[in-house]
């Protein structure tokens, strides 16, 4: 997966209580095809466009960290500081719903804007350093 451009959307999820009969809506509605994640004894989804393997989008089940998340798809904007970010949120009459939260070497927050809309903000990991050829 290409690390995102800052500003962009970088990601989608969409959590609601049964994710294994929305993720086959999802396949049959849009084509997706879908790749299980194991969620420690469940499984979540990554969904991709048809004919492609790269994942676009993810169905969660309500549980765990997504446990308290409303029934909804929630995009995720790329930032290159989410530090910076979530002080910018506060300090412009923002909310921070879910601090940030480590995802493997990518971090990840949920905030509401001053309007009460719902938003993911996603710091990609770094990009690794450049292999040195060996002579």
């Amino acid at each position: 997966m290409k690390t995102p451009k800052p500003g962009t959307i970088s990601w989608c999820d969409l959590t609601v209580p049964d994710a294994d009969r929305v993720k086959t809506f999802y396949s049959a509605v849009a084509g997706w095809g879908v790749m299980p994640i194991e969620m420690d004894g469940y499984n979540d989804y990554c969904m991709m466009p048809p004919g492609s393997k790269t994942p676009a989008a993810g169905i969660c089940h309500a549980r765990g960290i997504n446990a308290d998340a409303p029934p909804q798809w929630l995009v995720y904007i790329s930032v290159p500081n989410l530090a910076a970010s979530l002080k910018a949120c506060v300090k412009q009459g923002g909310e921070i719903i879910r601090p940030a939260t480590a995802i493997g070497d990518a971090k990840m927050a949920i905030i509401r804007d001053p309007a009460g809309a719902v938003a993911g903000l996603f710091q990609p990991p770094k990009p690794a350093a450049p292999k040195k050829k060996k002579r």
